[in-house]
């Protein structure tokens, strides 16, 4: 028994040491079925503009690689299902692919990995049987070409192919499609690569029949009479995402492999539906994106690998209008064709990534779980070396409430930030700050993104925080007067529990 469960802790930390390889992100699928989709000129920049660094397209068109070339963003190219038969069947027609699509734009475009067509399992069954082989023709050429360590190879599933995903922990695969996924296991365990999976809570909520809460669903906060419990395991889940997540942990568990991490290849959830869809929405799709970002940034996990991160492509950067089927099948994007958001995400923290409002409200904010005493350093030096203007902040004026440094400093950074020009090295003050889409004014606090002021002052050279030079206007502020004498306080309480300790 004892030998028994040293195995089990030993796969467990396989699959810890694979999945932290790499830092969690958040990507983006592009889909091209629109009447005016942009030019991938305008793709890239929507791209940069929106800090995106991951990305995922459903082909390898050429223009779109070459619009990437040199950008540093991560790139996932596609094997069409149209083209996966002759793939498979060919081990010259892998190599001419890899050739065309990958060696003739890599390193410039920064190639990470290969999907070997898309859901096949499910949507093309007849090309099931050649799919391993399509996974290793690819391989093979990428070894040739000595870009295998550099770039992996895998195929998106769809999360139908598991069966009884609830509890997770009694979780399989479809059993009549096992003479395809064990050697299709066999060869991401060898090669180092990682499951893809298409998680779609939206569908799962609906084709529910009420079973599902639609808060469970949206990762909204659950009370504890809520969450779902695995009666095998009793792990509590929040989410249809993480609880979907480890099922196929538990489903590759259950044929011998422990040590494959999960990528999340599509999630999201649409803006807009017909009739008979009417928790497609525009709040909705906003909670759900705006959760999931944060649960995958957040370095949350899951029940069964808390802590271990399942990096997530979103379903999609664009409203496809062209996409065939349910109203709401044209309305999974982020950005109409335009550019414009079709909502603006409730984020903070993600350090920039998809502040997607491009009306240029963004603002610049304490970021959560900051050092307070490096909040407190940062607000005096904004209100002293940086001349922010803080006077605000002082007893009896409108942005005094709430009297806390988180408060206080947001403020100040933000109108740094605003002062500034909105540059992205305005708001950082040494790693506490950060920028968000939500407008932190509070009743008569009016921030200044929120008065429509660029805040851009000619002229004006950026001084350093680690300035000690003082400015007459800044000593002669009051409240950065009061601000210096906080933090003196806590520096001699610091060096007074030194002391103690070291006597």
């Amino acid at each position: 028994m004892a030998v028994h469960s040293l195995l089990l802790l030993l796969f467990a930390v396989s699959v810890l040491v694979v999945a932290a390889d790499e830092e969690p992100f958040i990507g983006v699928n592009i889909g091209t079925d629109l009447s005016d989709m942009p030019h991938p000129t305008q793709v890239v920049a929507l791209l940069k503009a929106q800090q995106i660094r991951h990305v995922r397209l459903y082909d390898a068109d050429q223009a779109m690689l070459i619009a990437l070339a040199k950008t540093g963003i991560q790139v996932v190219i596609t094997v069409p299902n149209e083209e996966l038969l002759a793939i498979g069947q060919s081990n010259s027609t892998a190599a001419n692919w890899v050739s065309h699509n990958v060696v003739a734009h890599y390193p410039a475009t920064n190639i990470t990995a290969i999907c070997v067509g898309s859901e096949v399992l499910t949507t093309l069954p007849n090309a099931a049987k050649i799919l391993v082989n399509a996974l290793k023709y690819i391989h093979s050429a990428l070894v040739a070409s000595n870009l295998d360590r550099q770039i992996k190879v895998s195929t998106p599933l769809s999360s139908s192919v598991i069966l009884d995903s609830f509890p997770p922990s009694q979780a399989f695969f479809n059993k009549s499609l096992n003479s395809v996924l064990v050697p299709m296991l066999d060869f991401l365990q060898s090669t180092g690569s990682y499951l893809m999976l298409n998680i779609y809570p939206y569908y799962d909520y609906m084709q529910s029949n009420g079973v599902i809460p639609l808060d469970y669903a949206l990762f909204k906060p659950l009370p504890p009479n809520k969450e779902a419990v695995d009666s095998n395991t009793l792990l509590h889940y929040t989410n249809v995402f993480d609880a979907m997540v480890d099922a196929a942990y538990f489903a590759m568990a259950f044929l011998n492999y422990t040590n494959i991490p999960v990528v999340v290849t599509e999630s999201g959830w649409p803006s807009k539906g017909g009739s008979n869809e009417p928790d497609a929405t525009i709040d909705n799709a906003n909670t759900y994106n705006s959760n999931l970002i944060k649960h995958v940034l957040n370095q949350t996990g899951t029940p069964k690998y808390p802590g271990i991160p399942v990096s997530t492509y979103i379903y999609e950067l664009y409203n496809e209008d062209m996409k065939p089927g349910p109203i709401s099948e044209k309305n999974w994007g982020l950005f109409d064709a335009n550019g414009a958001p079709i909502y603006i995400l409730h984020l903070t923290g993600s350090d920039a990534l998809l502040a997607n409002d491009t009306s240029n409200q963004t603002f610049c904010v304490a970021k959560d779980g900051a050092d307070p005493k490096m909040l407190q350093a940062a607000l005096d030096w904004a209100c002293g070396p940086g001349k922010v203007e803080c006077s605000a902040m002082l007893q009896g004026q409108p942005c005094y409430e709430p009297d806390n440094v988180i408060a206080h400093s947001t403020y100040a950074f933000d109108s740094y930030y605003h002062k500034m020009g909105k540059t992205l090295d305005a708001c950082d003050f040494n790693g506490v700050a950060t920028i968000s889409t939500t407008d932190p004014s509070h009743g008569s606090c009016i921030f200044p993104g929120s008065l429509g002021r660029n805040g851009t002052f000619t002229n004006v050279t950026a001084p350093s925080m680690n300035s000690t030079a003082s400015d007459s206007s800044s000593a002669c502020n009051p409240h950065s007067s009061e601000l210096r004498i906080r933090s003196l306080i806590l520096m001699v309480i610091g060096f007074l529990i030194c002391g103690v300790v070291l006597l």
